[in-house]
């Protein structure tokens, strides 16, 4: 196993720079997930883990080696690709096999016809069948073994890719969005498939991907990265109960956050009209937040003349097992959505399915206790950085 220490990696392509001096420490052992949208930086952050290109600043550290100067073959790492990148002559066995056969070529195996002939005579070897018949057998890929990869649908090709990455036994996996190109029921499978096999290994893994769900479901540790700089490093579940800024607020969840323009007097906010208590382990001073929820910290009620934000229902989904329904507050209220169009919906989601009607009238109520509360300005959590594990955390909008 190997622990994994980024210090100040910064990353250019010209004049366009694409990381921003990121620094993280990475245990022995950890799941770690880095999440953002396409062009935030993270594939690129893991080949520079891998070595296939190279920091323009910063240092990779390996168990306390620097290993900026070091090959991908001596950084002793699997990479496993979006694309699968299989050897489409060779079989499932031939495949994952590879990795192994190629540890024994010398200089002249390399060359055209001695190459076939001594990969072949390497992968039949006890030791190389046995490990290969392991490996296939922890991937349920027994019966595939002599198909090539066109004959095997995405999710076995994707387990092959898995399979060829284990055999070789690394000290850490850098896996590149490796789920993308699957349907919905195959991903799902498959994210279990990988997180059994961070068990069983007890290996480092780093994953990259922009599905929230794979982060949230798999890892122990996610980076939140947007142009390039990290929004927070946390574990999923404080990352969900305590966003570090409005931009992760807005990107972990589904449907996002709501955040809404609060003014603070005497230490009280106010949101459209209604005043909320003051909020606990919270400092907050007089003037304009931003107060955010997540639509399973609201509710709904059909009696207009309850306490709370008085709406009108426009949207409702029905999920089976809860709702969402997206509200749009009273035009009396002076209520604006943080960033947001004056179109943009308020949601909440409720448990089984719900009696209103769009159109409908009715009252929106929060658990302020579960409120997070914003700097209008900086978007940063207003909460103690001791509730907010973000290392490295930098604003989204600095």
């Amino acid at each position: 196993m190997a622990k994994l220490s980024l210090r100040n990696i910064s990353k250019r392509f010209g004049d366009t720079r694409v990381i921003h001096d990121f620094s993280a420490d990475v245990d022995n052992g950890e799941f770690l997930v880095l999440l953002g949208a396409s062009g935030s930086g993270k594939s690129t952050l893991l080949r520079i883990i891998a070595g296939l290109t190279d920091a323009s600043a910063g240092d990779v550290i390996f168990d306390n080696l620097r290993v900026n100067r070091q090959s991908p073959r001596e950084r002793d790492v699997a990479f496993v690709f979006q694309s699968y990148a299989l050897y489409p002559h060779l079989t499932v066995r031939e495949n994952i096999a590879f990795p192994l056969a190629l540890d024994r070529f010398k200089a002249w195996h390399h060359i055209p016809g001695i190459s076939t002939f001594a990969r072949r005579i390497f992968g039949s070897s006890k030791d190389v069948v046995k490990q290969v018949a392991d490996v296939s057998s922890m991937l349920e890929l027994d019966e595939y073994a002599n198909r090539k990869p066109g004959g095997l649908s995405g999710g076995q090709r994707q387990r092959v890719a898995l399979a060829r990455a284990l055999i070789r036994n690394p000290s850490m996996f850098l896996l590149d969005e490796p789920l993308s190109n699957l349907d919905a029921k195959l991903r799902a499978e498959l994210r279990g498939e990988i997180v059994r096999l961070h068990r069983l290994t007890g290996k480092t893994f780093i994953y990259v991907t922009h599905d929230q769900v794979e982060a949230m479901t798999m890892a122990t540790q996610i980076v939140i990265l947007h142009n390039g700089i990290v929004q927070q490093h946390a574990t999923p579940q404080e990352i969900y109960e305590r966003p570090a800024n409005t931009y992760v607020a807005r990107f972990i969840g589904s449907p996002p956050m709501n955040l809404m323009n609060a003014t603070v007097t005497e230490g009280l906010p106010t949101v459209g009209g209604l005043r909320l208590p003051a909020p606990e382990g919270v400092r907050i001073g007089n003037g304009a937040v931003t107060l955010g929820l997540r639509p399973e910290h609201l509710s709904l009620s059909g009696d207009t003349s309850e306490d709370g934000l008085p709406a009108t229902v426009r949207r409702i989904e029905d999920l089976g097992a809860d709702t969402l329904i997206g509200v749009q507050p009273g035009q009396d209220l002076g209520l604006k959505l943080w960033e947001l169009n004056q179109d943009e919906l308020i949601w909440i989601r409720q448990a089984g399915q719900t009696r209103l009607m769009v159109g409908d009238p009715c009252t929106v109520k929060l658990q302020d206790r579960l409120a997070s509360y914003f700097d209008s300005e900086t978007g940063l959590n207003l909460a103690p950085a001791k509730e907010i594990s973000a290392a490295g955390m930098l604003s989204s909008l600095g």
